[in-house]
């Protein structure tokens, strides 16, 4: 299992993140500083220009700190709030070790955000 350190609001996180293709072409892109908006209150997201490679997207609920990947917008993105919903084309990405660290932070309509590999 990989992990990534990611930098957020002044703070480091972890994450382990799966082993599918989309991971790893994310992971080809680091290290990586995105402009991450704040969306519907639940959520930090990135659009890529282009798509990521997906294999496994499916219907899926998702916890605080998961990390995931949103097909039909090319969308990185990064869960912070529960709201029960449950998103379609939705392809498991990782999970933040330390999500609690998540609900506490500042969120404004944009977030830096800087990814790094640490294997």
């Amino acid at each position: 299992m990989k992990k990534i350190k990611i930098t957020l609001d002044g703070k480091v996180l972890t994450a382990n993140l799966e082993d599918n293709q989309t991971t790893a072409a994310l992971i080809e892109k680091m290290p990586r500083q995105l402009d991450m908006m704040n969306l519907y209150a639940r959520e930090l997201t990135y659009r890529f220009s282009q798509a990521l490679p997906v294999n496994e997207a499916h219907t899926a609920g998702y916890a605080v700190g998961d990390i995931a990947y949103w097909t039909p917008r090319h969308s990185f993105v990064i869960f912070y709030k529960q709201t029960g919903e449950v998103i379609s084309n939705l392809q498991r990405v990782g999970h933040i070790n330390d999500s609690e660290i998540l609900s506490q932070l500042h969120m404004g309509s944009h977030v830096q955000l800087t990814l790094e590999s640490i294997d």
